[in-house]
């Protein structure tokens, strides 16, 4: 399984954190917040193979995957989240930083291989992951930031900031979740370019390769 993921760490990268959409509305209470941390621990593994196959340094995502897996693994055995935001920030970079390295690794060449169409998906994961992160550090920052249709004053939860960016990034304005604050709603317009210049690049990409596929016939 290892020597796999070592193969094609984008598509075991993708399907962790399509596994993790699936099992984050069941990691509730405190089993289930230890059993969230220690997945994000295993996810932050995957985010760290995947920069290791990518043009990008190994060494920086380490040192931001170890603190990051320290700070989740104290969350898991004291049962604390106040460390919370601060793992969040490092798993945020670390996304932020692997999304790059994972778009230059797609760029490199004019050659498209399996990985790399895996590479599009965990590129899009990834920047959802992070703006989710960022969302859980100005929620911290600021409290009631965001707000809901249900609840409107709690503070929302990991699977609502999740579900917020991907329909940001996606630009579907389906979500129910929504910033009220002027930093959260800053925020929230930097992930909405983020996820048209991510759309551009993939068609700017494909019109590329068809153009140069067609020259070399």
């Amino acid at each position: 399984m290892l020597s796999v993921a070592k193969r094609e760490p984008s598509a075991f990268l993708f399907a962790g954190q399509i596994l993790g959409v699936l099992l984050y509305p069941f990691m509730t209470g405190s089993v289930g917040r230890a059993a969230f941390s220690l997945f994000g621990i295993a996810i932050l593994g995957l985010v760290v193979l995947a920069v290791r196959d990518s043009p990008g340094v190994t060494r920086v995502a380490i040192g931001l995957a170890l603190p990051a897996s320290i700070l989740l693994l104290i969350q898991v055995v004291t049962g604390d989240d106040a460390l919370l935001p601060y793992s969040s920030a490092l798993e945020a970079v670390l996304y932020f930083y692997a999304a790059g390295a994972l778009i230059a690794y797609m760029l490199a060449d004019h050659e498209v291989t399996r990985d790399e169409l895996f590479a599009v998906g965990a590129t899009f994961t990834l920047v959802a992951w992070g703006f989710a992160y960022v969302y859980v550090v100005c929620q911290a920052i600021e409290p009631e930031t965001f707000t809901a249709a249900v609840d409107p004053t709690a503070e929302r939860t990991w699977m609502e900031l999740l579900f917020m960016s991907f329909t940001t990034l996606s630009s579907t304005g389906l979500g129910d979740v929504i910033p009220v604050k002027s930093f959260g709603r800053s925020v929230v317009m930097i992930e909405q370019l983020v996820g048209l210049a991510f759309v551009a690049m993939l068609v700017s990409r494909i019109v590329g390769l068809t153009v140069l596929r067609g020259a070399r016939r």
